[in-house]
């Protein structure tokens, strides 16, 4: 059970980290933006991450994958990650949390 809690913990502090990310073009951090679709921890503390873009030609498409890797790597407790930037399903606006719908005027 204490590993099941751990990794919760450990979760919640990934999806914090990964609030502090943004692409720079848009005012909303890419969690709330849906753009994160799968956190896994396995046992040892590596992280597997699937993310995808708002487009194949986001302008951070180079960048953005990596720094969310180096921020989650940089965790205590963490052993490892590794950002995989995946494109099925395709984002849409829908996928946006109701705060970043708020923000960004879509409701």
């Amino acid at each position: 059970m204490k590993n099941s809690t751990n990794k919760k913990e450990l979760e919640n502090k990934i999806i914090e980290a990964i609030k502090t990310c943004y692409d720079p073009e848009i005012p909303v951090n890419i969690y709330e933006m849906g753009l994160i679709y799968d956190i896994q921890i396995d046992n040892n503390h590596l992280v597997q991450i699937k993310m995808t873009l708002t487009s194949p030609g986001c302008p951070v498409a180079g960048t953005l994958p990596g720094e969310i890797q180096e921020k989650v790597k940089s965790i205590e407790g963490i052993s490892n990650a590794k950002v995989e930037v995946v494109w099925d399903p395709p984002w849409n606006p829908d996928m946006m949390s109701e705060e970043a719908k708020l923000e960004l005027g879509f409701m």
